[in-house]
């Protein structure tokens, strides 16, 4: 499935450099997609008179099967190259892995859709933000990503913004919910991505055990792990909304949605599509350049989410939100900053090393 030109061609440098660049591109654009528009959809689920948080979580990975199409596509496009090829190229080490991650995926997902019923999606959006604070810590743990000031920097910067949240919870709360369910709420977003800070890291320490023994780590690889991670998220909420009822339960909360039955099982269809793009997208963005970029990206579209939770669902915007914001705004452009001036630095440094050689050569 990859795309590469004759390796005697002149032009294939620039053409690999341009076709990893469309596909960083493209992830980037199904994260954005799903980052926004996955919450967004979520919240209006529960707001328009939805209850169930197992099927809230369920549609977060259900639409797994779409991975199929390029796993199949890469098995028939290496089956035509060689009749003996394998059907997948995943090591069942890491198929096991993965089965493992789909877990954690699940668990996660169930734990923010439970959260997101008791919160607006703004505030949401700026909590889940922290999960950049937690990818810092564990890709430094387990996959020793460096730390730089910036990137402290960043993370005590979002750590102050989900605090400044926390003080002025009364003036945050959604109609007909509590205080403790509104902290309970908090809790659990906060929950959330703690774990999805210490599932990416481990996602991208999966890549790294398939490239053991000389082993390319390609796209096809890595939807083969997201297909196996999806199927296992899948499958635990789905075990839920079996003890839960939630099968039986989806006729009758379609009948008395406000929205409309119709409109009720459309939010659903676009839910579980927009949540596949956002899972499709961070692996993606992990395998193409590394974790912590798609840590940062999903905390970039906090603002987006913000702007269209308040125009879309009416959410008020307080002052509170607006310091948090502001705050994770600023951790995030201090982190990029930091990664701009090391990543230039780096240049630099290997351009007048190469000019050494060169002048050592002649």
């Amino acid at each position: 499935m990859d795309v590469e030109a004759p390796k005697d061609s002149p032009a294939r440098p620039t053409r690999g450099k341009t076709m990893h660049r469309l596909l960083v591109a493209i992830n980037c654009v199904m994260l954005a997609l799903g980052t926004t528009g996955g919450q967004l959809l979520s919240r209006l689920y529960y707001s328009k008179g939805g209850h169930r948080q197992w099927l809230s979580a369920w549609l977060q990975t259900v639409a797994w099967p779409l991975m199929l199409i390029p796993v199949a596509a890469s098995y028939i496009s290496r089956r035509a190259r060689d009749r003996s090829a394998p059907v997948l190229l995943t090591p069942l080490r890491i198929l096991l892995a993965a089965a493992g991650l789909g877990l954690i995926a699940g668990v996660d997902d169930f734990i923010y859709a439970w959260g997101l019923e008791f919160l607006p999606v703004s505030t949401s959006a700026i909590l889940i933000s922290t999960q950049l604070v937690f990818t810092v810590f564990f890709a430094f743990l387990i996959v020793r990503q460096r730390l730089t000031a910036a990137t402290v920097n960043a993370v005590a910067l979002l750590t102050v913004g989900a605090v400044v949240l926390g003080l002025h919870a009364s003036s945050d709360r959604l109609a007909g919910v509590t205080r403790g369910q509104y902290w309970l709420g908090f809790a659990l977003t906060l929950g959330a991505a703690v774990l999805y800070g210490l599932f990416l890291p481990l996602v991208e320490l999966a890549y790294k055990c398939a490239a053991g023994r000389g082993r390319a780590v390609t796209y096809s690889l890595v939807m083969e792990v997201q297909l196996v991670i999806g199927f296992f998220a899948t499958a635990f909420c789905t075990v839920g909304m079996i003890v839960n009822k939630d099968f039986q339960a989806i006729p009758r909360e379609a009948r008395r949605y406000e929205l409309g039955e119709t409109r009720y099982y459309t939010v659903l269809a676009w839910s579980a599509m927009l949540w596949q793009f956002f899972f499709l997208g961070a692996v993606g963005v992990i395998f193409y350049v590394h974790t912590l970029l798609a840590g940062i990206l999903i905390a970039v579209f906090i603002p987006v989410t913000e702007v269209a939770a308040v125009i879309f669902l009416h959410e008020k915007f307080s002052s509170e939100k607006g310091v948090a914001l502001v705050l994770s705004l600023w951790g995030l452009a201090s982190y990029s900053y930091g990664e701009w001036s090391e990543a230039r630095a780096k240049a630099k440094k290997q351009e007048e090393e190469a000019a050494v050689e060169i002048q050592a050569s002649s």
